[in-house]
């Protein structure tokens, strides 16, 4: 029985029931080849040829269960066991495909939440303090943005690696720093291993700050590393509030102004994901000392 009449390659090609079991089969072929685009177009011109005969749609369903597109998949499966109610074979394939497709919606929701951290905008009330602080709109932008770009790249960092390296970041004097002398970046990975070490490296920033003539200083520790001073296990007034999460700790200092974060970390569906910097009182929960003397006259 003719069922549609169509050209290809200049010669007229009548499609049949043979016909379309041979595309079915071909379908199926080209699946197993991995040309998924041309086994889906297969898979279609069936169900368009006989859209009552469950093989089409379960061709469908296995192309898009191949690319990964499982709600779609799910739904042609679907269409195929309406026609045949009794096939277990599609009715294990959509029970198995639902989970997926839910695990993979978790999985998009991650990667989500891990691209839409807007720093900045959590932030916005920093950005306000500095400028009032300064009373200078272009300086407090400035060190706004200095410190939004330390915590985007320690974020950027702990999602691709599961770890920042503890460091201080400096915002030094376009007109005064030598730097073929001071770099923007120090290293403090030994600072936390005792009061000793502690001691030294707040003792060496500090000096580090007057000789670079910074304007500001961001550090960045890693919760992980620091032995001391382990400021979550305050008891009392000073009792951290927060959750036991891996993460980081970010710690702003400028001469008249002191901030500190902590930017919890969790693990979902194997991948770190870094929750909105939280702020802390610094007073109780400082990592590092005062790093710039006061500036009194705005203090």
């Amino acid at each position: 029985m003719e069922l549609h009449r169509g050209k290809r390659g200049g010669s007229v090609i009548a499609y049949n029931n043979q016909t379309i079991w041979e595309l079915s089969k071909f379908g199926n072929g080209n699946l197993r080849l991995v040309k998924l685009n041309k086994a889906l177009a297969d898979a279609e011109t069936t169900i368009k040829l006989k859209p009552e005969w469950e093989k089409g749609y379960f061709r469908k369903g296995c192309v898009l269960e191949a690319m990964e597109q499982y709600e779609e998949a799910i739904s042609a499966f679907q269409i195929a066991l309406q026609h045949n109610p009794q096939n277990t074979e599609v009715a294990r394939k959509i029970k198995r495909l639902t989970q997926l497709a839910r695990e993979q919606k978790r999985a998009v929701d991650v990667e989500n939440l891990r691209s839409n951290i807007d720093i900045g905008k959590n932030l916005q009330s920093l950005k306000k303090e500095l400028v009032t602080k300064y009373g200078d709109a272009k300086m407090g932008q400035n060190i706004f943005s200095f410190v939004i770009s330390v915590i985007e790249s320690a974020i950027k960092v702990w999602h691709d690696t599961g770890k920042v390296d503890a460091k201080v970041d400096f915002l030094l004097d376009d007109q005064k720093t030598d730097t073929e002398k001071y770099a923007p970046v120090v290293n403090i990975e030994k600072a936390f291993e005792s009061p000793h070490t502690h001691g030294s490296c707040f003792a060496y920033l500090r000096q580090y700050s007057e000789e670079s003539f910074s304007k500001a200083a961001c550090m960045v520790a890693p919760k992980s590393i620091i032995s001391y001073p382990q400021v979550w296990k305050g008891q009392g007034s000073r009792k951290w509030k927060l959750d036991q999460s891996d993460g980081f700790f970010v710690q702003f200092e400028s001469p008249i102004l002191r901030k500190i974060w902590f930017v919890a970390s969790t693990t979902e569906k194997g991948r770190a994901l870094c929750r909105s910097p939280e702020p802390l009182d610094i007073t109780i929960h400082e990592i590092l000392p005062r790093i710039f003397k006061e500036n009194e006259a705005t203090a």
